[in-house]
């Protein structure tokens, strides 16, 4: 009896990881097809211009932005995997550079899931995670605003359901003049390089 009990316990734990499974791995695309990962990866040319909403509900122009180095990432609130990561990595970077460089360092995160992200839930998102909104945006706006916006970083952005986004995975560094200068693709990049990258732009006045 112990061993039938035992053995359906194992077959209804595999059914539920089976099911579970693919929700865990849908959040990101980690590897996006050749041509649009060499567009993601495209540096030193122009970042797009564009206008969304951020988390105050607020007009937010990206060229508002121009004279300071900009980190833009891509995210959604109900992810349960990088999403929180990366938001945690970038709030204890920006804790640790806004005492030198915070007027002249900006961070920038775009939502992917317009559906649930109104500018409400982005802020208590951010507010979670201790971002700092003097030199952090949290923004969304509506799904053909974003669209331009997710298409000009070639950020490819598929709806599995409610709540759950496939994306890929950028972060994207622009310059004062507002040029892309350096991408992290994935989840594998170190955020101390980030820190190195950013300090080499930031040092560097003209």
């Amino acid at each position: 009896m112990i061993s039938e009990f035992s053995s359906k316990l194992a077959a209804l734990t595999g059914l539920l990881l089976l099911l579970l499974l693919p929700r865990a791995l849908d959040a990101h695309v980690s590897d996006p097809p050749k041509d649009a990962r060499k567009t993601a990866a495209a540096r030193n040319v122009p970042a797009p211009d564009f206008v969304l909403v951020n988390q105050d509900n607020q007009r937010f122009d990206s060229t508002q932005l121009r004279g300071k180095v900009v980190v833009v990432n891509f995210i959604f609130t109900t992810c349960t995997d990088v999403c929180p990561l990366f938001t945690a990595n970038l709030v204890q970077l920006q804790r640790k550079l806004n005492g030198r460089y915070g007027g002249e360092l900006f961070f920038v995160s775009v939502t992917t899931d317009p559906e649930i992200d109104s500018a409400k839930i982005l802020k208590a998102y951010a507010q979670r995670h201790g971002a700092d909104f003097k030199n952090w945006a949290f923004l969304t706006g509506s799904e053909a605003q974003l669209k331009e916006v997710w298409n000009g970083f070639a950020v490819r952005v598929i709806r599995k359901g409610r709540g759950l986004v496939q994306h890929t995975s950028l972060t994207a560094v622009i310059d004062r003049q507002g040029i892309r200068r350096i991408n992290y693709l994935g989840e594998k990049w170190q955020l101390k390089d980030l820190e190195r990258d950013l300090l080499t732009l930031l040092d560097k006045k003209a």
